[in-house]
Order: structure tokens, then C-alpha cells, then sequence
């Protein structure tokens, strides 16, 4: 049976326990930047930030600890500190109206934009001016399925250390490099710098997504730019991109949300390059072929 004491004796840590007061600035911003820390709630994010590490403490219900005991031995084997708290106290950590009971505190995961672009990358994602982050925690989703080398967030896009866009991402923002830069325009010049064209998604785009000649330059280097839900990437991005894409609409639907837009878009990208030899240095696959 899995002791259910809070790892400072056996009364399960409550909303005012030091370590989980702590714990709770972490659920802003300025909290996270200070820290240099944020949360991971859920079994299965939790479950990729230990297999990332590392993993500096993790809060559980008894609960929780009963459902998922391999993650409480795995925090433990890690070296993760396991703190049993209260229903309450678990809520207080959590974003969410049905908290699961189980949050770990990891270490930032972005770096910065040179690092993400090392390495002659193929296939990279940026979200310009996003400002939800359900949007952004499923894109980086998309992008990491999709099989994408790092995913790049400008301008005024959102922490993809917000809990809820950590949660939209199921794990995935442990999966590739993220990287954060407030001008957008110089991360751009970046991309194609690192010798990768970029297309900015965009509805009065002047390419046709699913025109045949556009194929060749969908399966070449190429970095996809996103804009933000309600005004697109801007008239700066869409000047500084090398082109603009149009996802065809066959229908009476008015647009595309984003992230259905960023799937079409990236997997796109994936079947243009089926069957086209791997570019020379890079790893066969979806992202390097």
C-alpha cells in the first residue's frame, strides 16, 4: 500500500504547506520566469516530463497515488521529492474544474532560437501572435505528430509553459525544442538563415495549398508561420515570409480554426515529402524526409 503522508510526516500537505504555496506561483508567469519552473498536471504529462526529466517534486492525492503508483515509484527512482497533499491542495494546483491529482514541478524547457535551429533542421512550426493556449499547447501536438523539428513561438505568443497549454499538448512540449522570442520578424530571418523557406498560412495566400505546384516546395526545408486566432500573421509577417498559403475552403464555412488549419497545413507538408529522398545529414522519417 502506497504511504498517502506528505513526505514531511504523515499528514497529507494542505493549501498552506511552504512547499505547496511555493508550488502555486507557478501557475503565473511571472512565478515561472522567476523560478525558472512550472507545473505538469495530468498522468500522462506527468508521465513524459519524467521520462524528460528532470523532475524536482511531485504532488499526489492518495487518490492519484492509487491509480497511477508506477508514476509515484518513477518520480521516487528519478529523484523527484513526492509529496502527498490534500484533494484541496491538489486543486489549488491545478487549472482545471476536474483536477487529477497529480502535478510535478519541472525545470523551463525552452531554449533559444539558435538552439532549436541547429543542426540543419527540415521542418519547423511558428506561432506568431498566438494568444490562447489550448491553441498553442495543440499545435505544438500537431507539430510533434506531424514530425516537425522544433516549434518556434514569436511575438506576443503565449508561455507554452501555461498549464493549459501544457495540457492541450499532452506531452509533447517535451518532445521537440521549443523556443520563445518576442521579435518575430528576427525569428523569421532566423529560419531562413538555418536555409529554410517560409510559408505563412493565410487565407488570401497567393499559393494554393493543394495546387500540384506547390508540392516541390512543400517538400523542401520549410518553416510554417501561424498567426494568431483573430487577425492572422499580420501585414509585417506576411511581407518578411517568402510565401503565402491559402488552405483552399470547397464550402460555406467562413475559415478554419487554427488548430485545424495547422494540421492540414503541417501534414501537407508530411505527404509532400512521401517518397522524396532524404536531404543529405538528415535522419530518414517524417521530419527528416
Amino acid at each position: 500500500m502506497i504511504h498517502s503522508g506528505s513526505g514531511e510526516g504523515s499528514t497529507p500537505g494542505t493549501e498552506r504547506t511552504p512547499r505547496v504555496a511555493a508550488a502555486r506561483k507557478l501557475l503565473r508567469r511571472a512565478g515561472r520566469d522567476r523560478s525558472g519552473r512550472f507545473l505538469v498536471e495530468g498522468a500522462q504529462a506527468v508521465r513524459e516530463a519524467l521520462a524528460a526529466g528532470p523532475v524536482h517534486e511531485v504532488f499526489v492525492t492518495a487518490e492519484a497515488a492509487e491509480r497511477h503508483p508506477e508514476l509515484v515509484d518513477a518520480a521516487r527512482t528519478g529523484g523527484a521529492r513526492v509529496l502527498f497533499v490534500t484533494e484541496r491542495a491538489a486543486a489549488g494546483l491545478s487549472g482545471t474544474v476536474t483536477p487529477q491529482g497529480l502535478v510535478a514541478v519541472c525545470d523551463l524547457i525552452d531554449v533559444p532560437v539558435a538552439e532549436a535551429l541547429a543542426g540543419a533542421p527540415g521542418f519547423v512550426t511558428v506561432c506568431a501572435g498566438i494568444s490562447d493556449p489550448g491553441n498553442v499547447g495543440t499545435v505544438i501536438r500537431v507539430a510533434d505528430a506531424a514530425g516537425c523539428d522544433a516549434v518556434l513561438l514569436a511575438g506576443d505568443t503565449v508561455d507554452p509553459h501555461n498549464g493549459k497549454a501544457v495540457r492541450a499538448s499532452t506531452g509533447s512540449v517535451f518532445h521537440l525544442p521549443l523556443a520563445r522570442d518576442r521579435d518575430a520578424a528576427g525569428v523569421l530571418a532566423t529560419c531562413r538563415a538555418a536555409g529554410l523557406t517560409t510559408l505563412v498560412a493565410d487565407g488570401r495566400g497567393e499559393l494554393d495549398l493543394h495546387d500540384p505546384a506547390t508540392t516541390p516546395l512543400l517538400a523542401g526545408p520549410v518553416a510554417w508561420v501561424l498567426g494568431s486566432e483573430a487577425h492572422g500573421a499580420g501585414p509585417e509577417l506576411l511581407a518578411a515570409a517568402d510565401h503565402r498559403v491559402r488552405v483552399p475552403i470547397h464550402g460555406r464555412a467562413e475559415s478554419l480554426n487554427l488548430a485545424t488549419a495547422a494540421a492540414i497545413c503541417l501534414y501537407a507538408t508530411v505527404g509532400a515529402r512521401a517518397g522524396v529522398a532524404p536531404a543529405p545529414n538528415r535522419p530518414t522519417g517524417v521530419a527528416g524526409a
